[in-house]
C-alpha cells in the first residue's frame, strides 16, 4: 500500500485515531460500559443546547462526519474556496459514511456564487438506464412493485459529473487537489464510529447478496466493529483514477465498463451509452417568502415545493384559524397538531404530482402559490387529527454538507445511494456500490413515477437555502428521506418564528410523521410533553428516538459593517465583513469547523 502525505492536520488526525486503535489491539472488541448519568447544563441561553455555534470568518464546514469536516477545511485554509471544499469534503464522506453516500449515486446542489451575486441550482441525479421499462421488470417478477435492492433498482450515478461541474463553473481546483484526502484515507483507513457502525447493521443483509459488497464492506462477513480500522483501497483506486483522467474515467472509461460488466452480469440493463450521457442539469431554484424571509428549494423532481407549500399553509392558515405560532411556541400541543396537518396537506400534493419534468406536468406555480395555501386552510381543523391518503414514506440513507468562504460562497450541497448501501451492488476493483434510487419509480401506469428509460425518479434529495433581501442568509438542510420536507419547515420555525440561533433549532425536539401509516413520533422529550394531547385530537402518536429525525447541518450569515477590511490591507486575503455562524446535527457523528 502507498503511504501517501496528507495535508497538515489531517494527517494528525488520522494517526492519532490509528495511534489509539493500536493501544486497544489487546482487546478483540471494545465493550461499552452501562453510564447512567444525566446530562449537565450550559452555562447560558437555552439549557438543552447541545453546543455553541461554531463562529469563523474565512471559511467553514458542517457535515455528519468529523473527518469530512477537516478535509473540506483544510482546503479551505490551502486557498481553495467553498466549491473545491465541498467535493472534498463529499468525497471523504464517501468513505465514512459508505451506507449513505458516494459516486454511485445523486448530487443536488444549491449555492450562491459571490462572483456572479447569484444563487445557482445543480441537478446532478441520474437517469433510468436504457432498458429500464416496465416490461423489463415484469419479465423479472416485478409487477406491482420496484424491488428495493438489486441491479434493477439502480439508475446511472450522476455524482460524479456533479461534481466536475461545479467545480468548472465555480470552483479554483481540480480532482487533484479536492480527491487527495479521500484517497489518502482510503488507503490509511479511518475508526468506525458507533452510529456509523449501527448505521452499517442495517446494510449487512443487503451487502451479503453480493460477494463483490462482502468483500468490500464486510469483516467475516459482518459490519466492521466500533472503533475498528476500515480501509477500501479499491475506493482509492477509483479516486485515483479519478484524479489522474478528470470524470471521463467513470463515464466512458474503466470504471464505466466495470459498472456496465457487473450490470450485465446480474441482468441489469445499464450501458456505456447511458454512461456517456450523464450530465448535471442547471435547474431554476424555486422560492416562496415567509415572515420576510426567501425560502429556495430544488424544483421536481425534488421534493422541494412541499417544503413550500408547508410554509405557504403556515403563513397563510395560522391567523385564517386565530392562530400565532410565535406565540403558541413548541410547547404547545396545537403548534405541534398544525405543523402536522399542514404536513400531511403538502405530502398529499408531493405523491400525487411530483415526478420528472421532463415526462410529466408538475403544476409547480400553482402548487407553491399563497392563493393555493388559501384555499387548503378549511381542510384543517384546529382540534382534529385528518387522514391522508396512505402513499409515500420512502427511507433515506444520505449526506449533506453546508460550506462557505471568506470570499462570500455559500454552498448547500447534498448527495445519495438512498437507502442504507444502496442497491447492495459493488463495483468489483472500484469498491463503491451503486445506488437504489430507482426504487422510488412506479409501476402504476398512472403515476407521474412510472419507471421509463431516460427518466429520473421522484428524488428526496433537498438541500435548502435561505435569503434576505437579495442577499444569502443561510445554507442549511437535512437529510433523511421523506423526513427531509418536514424537516426544514420545523427548523425553519424554529429560527424564524421561535428565535432560535441555527445550533438551537438543530437541537430542539422534532417530528417525523409518516403519510403511509399515518404514525406521527415524537422525539421522547417531546413526546413526553404534548403526546397524550395530540393523541387525544386523533393523532397515532408514538415516542422516537432521533434516528428518523434526520441529520440537519446549517451555515448562517451575519453582516457587521465594522468588520469591513482595514485600510491598507490585501482585500483579496481578507474575510468577508460579518460572521458565519455553523451547526451540526448531535443525532449524527458531525461538528462544523471554521477558521
Amino acid at each position: 500500500m502507498n503511504h501517501l502525505r496528507l495535508p497538515s492536520g489531517f494527517a494528525a488526525t488520522v494517526v492519532f485515531l490509528a495511534s489509539s486503535l493500536s493501544a486497544n489491539a489487546a482487546t478483540d472488541k471494545v465493550q461499552p460500559k452501562a453510564f447512567s448519568a444525566v446530562s449537565g447544563d450550559r452555562t447560558s441561553g437555552w439549557l438543552a443546547q447541545t453546543r455553541s455555534e461554531v463562529l469563523a470568518r474565512n471559511g467553514v464546514v458542517a457535515t455528519s462526519q468529523p473527518l469530512a469536516a477537516a478535509a473540506g477545511l483544510q482546503i479551505l485554509k490551502q486557498g481553495g474556496n467553498a466549491f473545491d471544499a465541498a467535493v472534498a469534503t463529499a468525497a471523504v464522506l464517501n468513505l465514512v459514511e459508505p451506507e449513505s453516500a458516494g459516486v454511485g449515486g445523486d448530487v443536488f446542489v444549491l449555492a450562491w456564487v459571490a462572483r456572479e451575486n447569484k444563487l445557482i441550482a445543480l441537478n446532478a441525479s441520474g437517469r433510468a438506464p436504457t432498458g429500464a421499462t416496465p416490461q423489463h421488470l415484469a419479465d423479472r417478477g416485478n409487477t406491482q412493485h420496484m424491488p428495493e435492492h438489486g441491479i434493477d433498482s439502480a439508475t446511472v450515478p450522476g455524482a460524479v459529473d456533479g461534481w466536475d461541474v461545479i467545480l468548472k463553473r465555480a470552483g479554483t481546483m481540480t480532482f487533484k487537489e479536492t480527491l487527495e484526502p479521500a484517497a489518502t484515507l482510503a488507503e490509511q483507513g479511518f475508526a468506525v464510529t458507533e452510529r456509523i457502525h449501527n448505521d452499517w447493521i442495517y446494510g449487512a443483509t443487503i451487502l451479503a447478496a453480493d460477494p463483490d459488497s462482502v468483500k468490500t464492506y464486510l469483516v467475516n462477513g459482518k459490519p466492521p466493529e466500533t472503533y475498528a480500522l476500515f480501509r477500501n483501497p479499491d475506493l482509492a483506486h477509483t479516486f485515483r483514477m479519478l484524479q489522474a483522467r478528470g470524470r471521463d474515467a467513470f463515464y466512458t472509461g474503466h470504471i464505466a465498463q466495470a459498472i456496465v460488466a457487473k450490470s450485465a452480469k446480474l441482468g441489469g440493463t445499464i450501458t456505456l451509452g447511458d454512461l456517456a450521457a450523464t450530465a448535471a442539469t442547471w435547474e431554476t431554484p424555486i422560492t416562496t417568502r415567509y415572515h420576510g424571509y426567501d425560502v429556495y428549494e430544488m424544483p421536481p423532481s425534488t421534493q422541494g415545493f412541499a417544503v413550500l407549500e408547508m410554509m405557504n399553509i403556515l403563513e397563510v392558515c395560522a391567523p385564517k384559524l386565530g392562530m400565532d405560532l410565535a406565540k403558541l411556541g413548541p410547547r404547545s400541543p396545537a403548534y405541534w397538531h398544525f405543523l402536522v396537518e399542514a404536513k400531511k396537506l403538502a405530502y398529499t400534493d408531493l405523491y400525487a404530482f411530483d415526478g420528472d419534468p421532463g415526462f410529466t406536468n408538475v403544476p409547480v406555480a400553482r402548487l407553491i402559490s399563497k392563493e393555493y395555501a388559501a384555499t387548503l386552510c378549511g381542510r384543517i381543523d384546529p382540534a382534529k387529527a385528518s387522514t391522508p391518503e396512505a402513499k409515500g414514506d420512502p427511507v433515506g440513507g444520505t449526506v449533506y454538507l453546508a460550506v462557505a468562504d471568506r470570499w462570500g460562497n455559500m454552498v448547500s450541497f447534498i448527495y445519495s445511494i438512498y437507502d442504507s448501501f444502496g442497491s447492495g451492488v459493488t463495483v468489483p476493483g472500484y469498491g463503491f456500490v451503486l445506488n437504489d434510487r430507482g426504487a422510488l419509480f412506479s409501476l402504476d401506469p398512472h403515476s407521474p413515477n412510472l419507471i421509463a428509460p431516460h427518466k429520473r425518479p421522484f428524488h428526496t434529495l433537498l438541500p435548502g437555502f435561505l435569503m434576505k433581501d437579495g442577499q444569502p442568509v443561510m445554507a442549511f438542510g437535512l437529510m433523511g428521506g421523506g423526513q427531509q420536507a418536514q424537516g426544514h419547515a420545523q427548523v425553519l420555525l424554529d429560527m424564524i418564528d421561535l428565535g432560535a440561533n441555527p445550533q438551537a433549532a438543530s437541537d430542539a425536539a422534532r417530528f417525523s410523521h409518516f403519510q403511509a401509516t399515518n404514525e406521527l413520533d415524537l422525539e421522547s422529550n417531546l413526546y413526553k410533553l404534548v403526546g397524550p394531547r395530540l393523541r387525544a385530537m386523533g393523532h397515532q402518536v408514538k415516542s422516537a428516538n432521533g434516528e428518523d429525525m434526520g441529520g440537519y447541518q446549517a451555515i448562517w450569515y451575519t453582516p457587521y459593517a465594522q468588520y469591513q477590511t482595514a485600510p491598507g490591507s490585501d482585500s483579496a486575503n481578507q474575510p468577508l465583513p460579518g460572521v458565519y455562524r455553523a451547526a451540526s446535527d448531535h443525532r449524527k457523528d458531525g461538528e462544523a469547523v471554521g477558521w
